[in-house]
Order: C-alpha cells, then structure tokens, then sequence
C-alpha cells in the first residue's frame, strides 16, 4: 500500500521540485555508470554517504548535504521521487522556488543530523533523500491535513485505489517510523528511521512561519484544512481486478 497521487493541483509551475528529481535521478545514472566494482562503491560512500562515526570525529561535515543526493537501489530512488512527486509541488507552491530549495536542503541536513545523534559511532553509511522528503511530507501536514491522497492497495488478487486524507497517511507513517527506530538498532544498517522522523519533525517547524503568514489556526478555519483551491479529478480514480469464477 502506497500512495500514487493527491488531489491538490498546484497553481505555479513546481520548477525546484523538477529540478531535485532530476538531481537525483541524474546522480543515480552516474553513479550507475562510473561505479563498476565494490571498491568505487565503498569509495564513493566514504566521501559522499553520511557515516556518523566520521562526523564524531570531526571530519566530512558536506556529507551531510551530499548523501541527500545518493541512492541504494533503484527502488529506493523511484519511492522517494514519487513522494517528492506528490507531496513537494504543494509545498513549493506555498512557499516559492528559492525558499523551498533553502526549506528541502535544511530538512535533509536535519534529517541526517538526527540519524547521527541516534547512534553517533556508527560506521554504516547513511544515503539517500527520504530525510529531506519527510521534511516535505511534514509541512505538508501542517498546511494540508484534510487533501485527498489516493492509496493504491495490492491485496493478493485485489488491486484497488482507495483515498484517504492526508493526515491520517501522514500520520500513520510517522508513527511507523518511530516504533520503527525504537525496536531497531540505528547503528545495525537497514532504514534510518530517525532520519525519517527527525525530518518529518522539522518539517513541521520549518513550515511554521508560512502557516503563520497564512493565517496559523484561521487558515485552516478558512480551508477546513483542505486546499485552497478546486481539487484534481482524475479519470481513474477507484479500480479493482474483476473476480474471475473457477470452472468447474
């Protein structure tokens, strides 16, 4: 299950938003071109991937900001560029291209900062723009609680496209990234889960100022929380595979 759209049409063109994708997507290709053996692989992670134990030490403080731009794995880049997809026009909108660069930038220091305080001697490399889009997905709770994102579920043979509001996906998958971190190790690899909830979290006070120039609690008695606009209608918008009966 996850989310594939939201109904909240932005009404300035997302030029940051396309631009940051194509950062990381044009550093994936790179990397997939010049990084041809484990050792270029191990290379390019000390130098660019946020290993905390070298920040501890007091050395590679830009790999704070560069390992925003590093991917795992290719599914890893395509969940985190449909999220910034669906989620960053908005934001970009709100508070225009040059804050909003400033805005993702800062998030993604910050998520990488608190995945360094979970577990300060750690030596895995830490890689990847999920801090900097949960940062994204943060204020994007705090201007747009109630737009509609649809949900697409894969349930055996059942494919369906559910909508939810934006607060309770958000939600949930912030309180995932907290058990998460709590029941698994930071320094034992896997998700950085703090990174995840640490920029969710300043997300959320980043945005503050553009709530507050909004209105604060009044914006949201104006939008009921909802997008200040008409929301997007898409031709397809609830489908399941049609149930085939066995014969006998």
């Amino acid at each position: 299950m996850f989310p594939i759209r939201d109904h909240n049409p932005s009404e300035r063109t997302p030029y940051v938003t396309w631009v940051l994708m194509a950062a990381n997507i044009g550093v994936w290709l790179l990397q997939m071109a010049m990084v041809q053996s484990d050792e270029a692989l191990a290379f390019l992670y000390y130098n660019y991937a946020m290993i905390p134990a070298r920040i501890t030490n007091g050395e590679a403080y830009h790999t704070l900001l560069t390992s925003i731009f590093l991917h795992a794995g290719f599914m890893h880049l395509a969940g985190n560029m449909l999220f910034l997809w669906i989620f960053g026009d908005n934001l970009e909108d709100q508070m225009g291209h040059g804050p909003f660069l400033l805005f993702y930038l800062a998030a993604g220091v910050g998520a990488g900062l608190a995945q360094f305080l979970a577990a300060p001697w750690s030596p895995i490399p830490t890689v990847g723009a999920s801090g900097a889009i949960a940062g994204v997905m943060g204020g994007y709770l705090l201007l747009f609680p109630r737009a509609r994102v649809d949900m697409l579920l894969f349930l055996v043979f059942i494919i369906r496209i559910f909508r939810w509001p934006a607060w309770v996906m958000l939600i949930v998958w912030f309180g995932i990234q907290l058990v998460s971190g709590v029941g698994a190790p930071a320094d034992q690899g896997g998700v950085a889960y703090w990174a995840h909830a640490g920029g969710f979290a300043l997300g959320l006070v980043l945005t503050l100022p553009v709530f507050l120039r909004r209105g604060g609690p009044a914006f949201w008695s104006r939008t009921h929380g909802e997008p200040p606009h008409p929301e997007a209608r898409y031709k397809l918008e609830r489908t399941s595979v049609p149930r085939v009966t066995r014969r006998r």
